[in-house]
């Protein structure tokens, strides 16, 4: 199983913050570094310093890493435009040498629109847009140099898009992610690299997996092709005491997030690993609410990632 790790910056980080945790997470072999794209604190806490946006926030880190893979867990649809996201997305891979991927996803969370003046249509048209900008990200990156792309969708229209630049990757991997019943695994089957279950129980993720499977089916696609993973808060410590105190440092509670998330003793945490492992999960990402505590990054990659190997 592979470990990432995965941030919320909203909740109040600067970039040296983010880079600091990139750089540990390169130094300690995570397989990739993943940022939230969001522009508001939520759960009540005030976000200082503010706000920081993700791709700024990865082509800084593309020049400041070196091999770590750099992504969005992830992307809303609804923050920008197709075409000049495909435009950013490939920028940054070719400033990072060929480690973006991208996780791109309708947009949910109403009240951070509204605080930064962005449109929040309704569900359904949020997944109608979400769907035309995979056509169109997906298929700019596709069109060969000297072609030139179109589309013409019910929200975005493309006429003779030289479809430039090209990432240095033959191909970004996408991931998709969620627990939709009908529309995500189908969207998923057909334009995704991975796909990801964020914060469920294992029984919801499992259904969700099965689903994305199926889809896979539906269009003649290898399910093996799919990368499967989850996301699920860490809190890890060598002892009881430290189990508390990393609790308490993002304000929850240790036993509900042994429940819920990676957490308890290093031996703890690879056994929670392993059942994630056991339901067809092969990537997890970490996510780490308290990014000055670097040590948790350390002990969680010295005392239980050998043991997923």
């Amino acid at each position: 199983m592979e470990l990432r790790v995965f941030t919320e910056p909203q909740q109040g980080a600067t970039y040296d913050d983010l880079l600091a945790v990139a750089r540990t997470a390169e130094e300690c072999g995570y397989g990739a570094f993943f940022r939230s794209d969001h522009y508001l604190a939520m759960g009540g806490g005030d976000g200082l310093p503010g706000p920081t946006d993700a791709w700024t926030t990865l082509a800084g880190l593309a020049r400041e890493t070196s091999t770590i893979r750099l992504g969005t867990l992830v992307t809303a649809a609804t923050f920008r435009h197709p075409g000049p996201l495909a435009i950013t997305v490939a920028q940054v891979d070719q400033m990072s040498g060929g480690r973006v991927e991208l996780g791109l996803g309708s947009g949910w969370y109403a009240e951070e629109h509204t605080a930064y003046g962005l449109p929040f249509p309704s569900l359904g048209e949020r997944f109608d847009r979400y769907e035309e900008q995979l056509a169109i990200i997906t298929g700019l990156w596709a069109t060969p140099v000297g072609a030139t792309f179109g589309f013409e969708g019910e929200h975005w229209t493309l006429v003779d898009s030289p479809a430039l630049p090209k990432p240095v990757q033959e191909k970004v991997p996408v991931l998709l992610g969620g627990t939709g019943a009908r529309r995500t695994p189908r969207l998923a089957a057909a334009y995704a690299d991975e796909f990801n279950v964020p914060f469920a129980p294992a029984e919801e993720a499992v259904a969700a997996f099965d689903r994305v499977r199926r889809a896979c089916e539906d269009v003649d696609r290898d399910p093996a092709t799919m990368t499967l993973s989850a996301a699920l808060v860490l809190c890890v410590g060598q002892d009881d005491a430290e189990v508390d105190r990393r609790a308490a440092a993002i304000g929850r509670d240790a036993d509900e997030l042994r429940a819920n998330g990676v957490a308890g003793t290093p031996d703890e945490a690879v056994e929670t690993l392993r059942r994630w492992a056991d339901l067809g999960c092969e990537r997890v990402y970490l996510q780490v609410l308290d990014l000055h505590d670097l040590d948790h990054l350390r002990l969680v990659a010295d005392a239980v990632a050998p043991a997923l190997r």
